[in-house]
């Protein structure tokens, strides 16, 4: 098990945070280890390949400032896919996943504030399990598809519901700069199907599934999704998220937790 990040340092001999480059790295105890290499590329990177080496060298965690895990082309979010969340909303479950897309300019990294827009007047948080890909995967098979994830990293699938009911596409409901807070590691070689997703709001908790409860599984959204578009490294699939979706307001502080990941938290804020 790998638990990679990107990263920059709080200082470095006087230089400010804003003045250094991001870098990879591997999450040890509570050091972090700067890597010579991306842990993506486009011939390898699945969970079963060698990652990239440290490059010697190293910062405690806590004088680090973590940023988005992975450089997605693409984020592609998938409706309904939880049994208990499609029956709070009174929804069929579906014969095939229902796909949607995510603009990069939504993914912010771990503690980056979640902006709410003046167009909405009820925006929910929805937590989730997301899919990290490791490798370019075109029409890949069920038996193919651990093989394309480098790992998974926990996800907030940000929605304005107002907006949502009243389009028949998702796009502007899930399409506002900020709402995909992504982190706060890309962690190898787990299996998602025993994983418990919580999400709390202000230390509550609203949100407990188990992604057991999938109506399709990791493997089988994988190899969907890969016969629709081609999945390149770095891009993440955002899974489902669990009954007890809920709003939010401008003050509120959202954490998705994920065993074996870690807890993803944003503060809620209004537009500058």
């Amino acid at each position: 098990m790998a638990r990679y990040v990107r990263f920059v340092p709080q200082s470095v001999q006087g230089r400010t945070e804003a003045e250094l480059q991001a870098a990879w790295g591997l999450w040890e105890g509570d050091r972090v280890l700067t890597l010579a290499s991306s842990p993506f590329s486009s011939s390898g990177g699945g969970a079963d390949q060698p990652g990239p080496v440290p490059d010697g060298r190293s910062y405690p965690v806590d004088q680090v400032r973590l940023l988005v895990p992975c450089l997605p082309s693409k984020v592609v979010g998938v409706g309904f896919n939880y049994r208990r969340h499609a029956q709070e909303l009174d929804f069929k479950l579906p014969e095939r996943p229902a796909l949607f897309l995510k603009p990069l300019t939504t993914i912010v990294g771990p503690a980056d504030p979640v902006v709410y827009p003046e167009m909405s007047r009820q925006v929910e948080y929805e937590g989730e399990l997301a899919v990290v890909i490791g490798r370019t995967a075109r029409r890949v098979s069920l038996e193919e598809a651990l093989d394309c994830i480098l790992g998974y990293t926990c996800a907030n699938d940000v929605t304005a519901r107002d907006l949502q009911s009243k389009d028949s596409q998702w796009t502007v409901a899930k399409g506002f700069d900020t709402f995909c807070p992504l982190g706060p590691a890309v962690v190898t070689r787990l299996d998602p199907s025993v994983l418990t997703v919580t999400t709390s709001v202000n230390g509550a908790v609203r949100q407990h599934g188990s992604v057991s409860d999938l109506i399709f599984t990791v493997p089988e959204l994988v190899s969907y999704i890969s016969r629709v578009m081609t999945l390149l490294p770095g891009d993440v699939i955002l899974t489902g998220t669990p009954a007890g979706v809920g709003p939010v307001r401008p003050g509120d502080r959202m954490q998705v937790t994920i065993e074996g990941i870690g807890s993803l938290e944003n503060p809620v804020q209004s537009l500058p």
